[in-house]
């Protein structure tokens, strides 16, 4: 009876070792194809109009185009294709990540100035993390995340949600942009986004009115802060001495607006003037004036752009 059980003990123990030794096999061999797999990136490009699509030097097809490539940087160069007036072409550089699709849009001008696109690309990050980064050309535009979050280009934010939101780029001289993302857990979202420079032929300048007409009075109203007040400053910057403060809900009338920055000027106290950061205040109506107003520059109303936003490859 001893010697059956002892058998029994040692057939156990073989058959342990097998299962082990065929689990070793089985994760090596899963290593090595895993090793030796090709490594994939992913590309997606659109335009408009569409175009002719060179990637290093080689003509691989037209807009829209949906590709996998060997990771690594590509030279991009994009032709319109135009019947009508003649379009700049749109030459970059771009690296493609392993495991993730890049996304490059473009809206073709007849100039480089006067054309805009996206470029869209994820990084993987820490896994309980969600990054998101913003960089645009020109820098130092305005850029609203959301409708409510307010910053200057370049921006980077790791407090963020994963799922879609929506970017509006604006900056005096330059058509709005705006562009919807979608933001993943474990991954940082860097968005390069070209704005196009106005064209003066799409810009209108309105007949001033006759003498004694009422024109709408610009105000400027003080929204929330992280401090709960808001610094006025000697000059349109950061930098600039501080010269008083005011609080959020309040309303001053608007003298004027730093073209640059996007700063107000305000009279703060009865014959104290200076200036204050739009990231924190916004332009408010406040009754009307009888003055004569004069003729300014009106910006044409943009057509919201939509992107493909890319996803993280599996």
């Amino acid at each position: 009876m001893f010697l059956l059980h002892l058998a029994l003990v040692r057939k156990l123990k073989l058959v342990g070792l097998i299962l082990v030794g065929v689990g070793i096999s089985v994760g090596m061999i899963l290593f090595i194809i895993g090793f030796f797999k090709p490594k994939i990136a992913g590309v997606y490009i659109d335009s408009n109009p569409s175009s002719n699509i060179y990637i290093d030097g080689e003509q691989v097809g037209r807009t829209p185009y949906r590709n996998k490539r060997t990771p690594g940087e590509i030279v991009l160069r994009l032709i319109p294709e135009s019947f009508e007036n003649p379009l700049a072409p749109y030459d970059t550089k771009i690296t493609l990540v392993q495991g993730v699709e890049t996304v490059i849009k473009r809206d073709f001008g007849q100039l480089q100035d006067t054309s805009s696109g996206e470029i869209i690309s994820f990084e993987k990050i820490d896994r309980s993390q969600t990054s998101l980064v913003i960089i645009s050309i020109p820098d130092s535009a305005q850029v609203v995340i959301d409708g409510k979050d307010r910053a200057f280009t370049p921006h980077k934010t790791n407090f963020i949600s994963p799922g879609e939101h929506k970017l509006t780029l604006t900056m005096d001289g330059y058509l709005e942009k705006n562009v919807e993302v979608k933001t993943h857990l474990g991954y940082k979202l860097t968005a390069i986004v070209q704005l196009a420079k106005a064209e003066p032929s799409s810009l209108t300048t309105p007949t001033p009115p006759p003498t004694g007409t009422e024109e709408t009075k610009i105000q400027i109203e003080i929204l929330s802060t992280p401090t709960g007040y808001l610094r006025v400053r000697k000059e349109p910057s950061t930098l600039a001495d501080e010269v008083g403060k005011v609080e959020p809900g309040e309303k001053y009338n608007l003298l004027g607006e730093d073209e640059k920055s996007g700063w107000y000027k305000i009279e703060y106290e009865e014959g104290k003037e200076g200036w204050i950061t739009n990231q924190y205040a916004k332009k408010v109506s406040a009754g009307t004036l009888s003055t004569t107003p004069t003729p300014s520059v009106k910006k044409p109303s943009p057509t919201p752009a939509k992107i493909v936003t890319p996803t993280p490859l599996n």
